[in-house]
């Protein structure tokens, strides 16, 4: 129905190297259901909870930051943390309510490709508390369905090279290897591997 969001920014300086610090933080307004209530409605009537019986307008609130600093001519890192509230249901990207991540990004002028990248990340996802014991209760969410829900938070590596076959056009390969996928410690691990191609005018 509504969402309001504010970002703050602030460049600094870092190892003689001018580096960006975000913060983010957001208000949404919905007609969402909720985790608890509807566990505590399933308890009271002895069904399996569902969302779609406790839809009411409610807020979503949540956080985050940002920061990207380079660290020498050819090699950058970042860092980014965000957490929401987790009490209400989710309608779109993904079911996340905390995550932390982290990589580096190296250009190729190294190996004489200076249009080039080479690029690492790590990053964890978690539920709060709420959502985890409706999905763990037989309860289904938006995108990861479940029903029975082993908790585990979502671990993933992901790994990529963009190379540049000439002005204007870039061809990437991207491989991610993904340990309790969709917070299932009964799946997994997945082996994902994907191609870009990516075009400028």
């Amino acid at each position: 129905q509504h969402g309001d969001q504010v970002e703050l920014e602030i460049n600094h300086g870092l190892f003689g190297r001018p580096g960006t610090v975000r913060f983010l933080a957001f208000r949404n307004k919905a007609g969402m259901g909720s985790f608890r209530a509807s566990l505590d409605l399933a308890a009271a009537t002895g069904t399996t909870p569902d969302l779609a019986l406790t839809r009411q307008t409610r807020y979503k609130t949540g956080y985050g930051i940002n920061i990207e600093q380079p660290i020498s001519d050819e090699l950058g890192a970042f860092f980014r943390g965000s957490w929401a509230d987790g009490k209400s249901e989710t309608f779109s990207y993904a079911e996340i309510d905390n995550s932390i991540a982290g990589g580096i990004v190296l250009q190729g002028n190294r190996w004489g490709r200076a249009n080039d990248r080479i690029g690492a990340a790590l990053v964890r996802n978690g539920l709060s508390r709420d959502r985890r014991d409706y999905l763990a209760a037989g309860g289904l969410g938006f995108f990861l369905g479940d029903g029975a829900l082993n908790y585990r938070p979502e671990q993933i590596l992901e790994t990529f090279y963009a190379a540049q076959l000439c002005k204007g056009f870039t061809v990437s390969l991207n491989y991610q290897y993904i340990r309790n996928p969709a917070y299932n410690a009964d799946r997994g691990p997945v082996n994902v591997a994907a191609i870009r191609l990516h075009a400028e005018y």
